[in-house]
């Protein structure tokens, strides 16, 4: 319980410190930011209605002090303001929608890409110095080395354009009404193909790299010949001695990508027009909303924070000299 208390407390102390950080960055660069936004008003806005405005999305003429006590007090609440691209719709509301989008398309593919990401380096370790383990080993480097725009418009251009077997951008057939029914359900899977392909191949790389490194590290340890040494079945000592060593430092990087499921990923909901997380902070950085910019670094922060916090339970759960310490 000791563990679990210190564990809490940093991590809610760097979320305030991330907080703070997102609060003032804003506010450090030059220029007034309403006055920015609306510039385009240019002299059609008087005095008093640009006090309006600040007044209603949330800027108080106020004490820098204050206004943090304030910022802070409306992030532990949930209340982040009003959107300036989309007002009046609240922030959080704009965000949550996003959200169910990019929790379904990220969410499936980091499952997906650790997966066989996993199994693949798996077997090419255990296959090392053969013709498998270099077919497995030079297309997952290739994999996680090329830009995740470059495979977006590749697969957009082939499948989309050439092939014109999936359609080339948004969540689903506009023309059918959203409901918990197989028409829509079909086509929100119909529409989702292509994104998900292209996360699953620029994630699924950098897995398969990084379990194959891990298991070698491990093939010549004593308990993996003691293994072999009593009978046991190849798969078995692969698996359940080796594999099962191997995934600690696995974790650490699917930690990371669970971290930018809530971030979304920016370049391919863009290319594909999705309307996630990232698709919506590329809008709003467009627009120069920033109550959904500083909103949307919130949500990746906090989920960046959270998926560490698993996994540091995970690592008691998986190695026993962890939790016997």
């Amino acid at each position: 319980m000791g563990f679990l208390l210190r564990r809490l407390a940093f991590y809610l102390a760097a979320f305030v410190v991330a907080a703070t950080i997102n609060f003032f960055l804003p506010r450090m660069m030059p220029g007034d930011p309403i006055e920015i936004m609306f510039a385009s008003a240019g002299s059609q806005l008087s005095l008093e209605n640009l006090n309006a405005l600040k007044l209603t999305f949330g800027f108080i003429d106020a004490p820098l002090g204050e206004q943090y006590l304030r910022y802070l007090q409306s992030v532990f609440t949930g209340d982040l303001g009003l959107s300036i691209k989309y007002f009046p719709l609240p922030v959080t509301e704009l965000l949550g929608r996003a959200l169910i989008w990019t929790l379904g398309l990220m969410g499936t593919a980091t499952i997906i890409s650790f997966s066989l990401g996993t199994f693949l380096g798996v077997v090419a370790a255990w296959r090392r110095g053969t013709l498998l383990d270099s077919i497995i080993s030079l297309t997952a480097i290739f994999c996680s080395s090329v830009p995740a725009v470059v495979v977006s418009l590749i697969v957009l251009f082939i499948f989309g354009y050439s092939l014109s077997w999936f359609p080339n951008g948004y969540a689903a057939d506009p023309l059918i009404d959203p409901a918990l029914s197989w028409p829509y359900i079909s086509s929100v899977l119909y529409h989702g193909a292509l994104p998900l392909l292209t996360l699953v191949i620029v994630l699924s790389g950098g897995f398969a790299v990084t379990m194959r490194n891990n298991m070698i590290n491990l093939l010549g340890e004593d308990y993996i010949v003691m293994g072999r040494a009593k009978g046991l079945s190849s798969n078995h000592v692969m698996l359940w001695y080796a594999a099962r060593n191997a995934l600690l430092p696995t974790v650490s990087s699917l930690a990371i990508a669970i971290g930018t499921i809530l971030g979304g990923s920016l370049v391919t909901e863009v290319v594909f027009n999705y309307p996630g997380l990232g698709n919506t902070l590329y809008q709003a950085i467009i627009a120069r909303d920033y109550p959904v910019i500083q909103g949307q670094l919130l949500i990746m922060t906090a989920a960046m924070l959270i998926s560490n916090f698993v996994v540091d339970l995970s690592y008691v759960l998986l190695d026993p000299r962890l939790k016997k310490a």
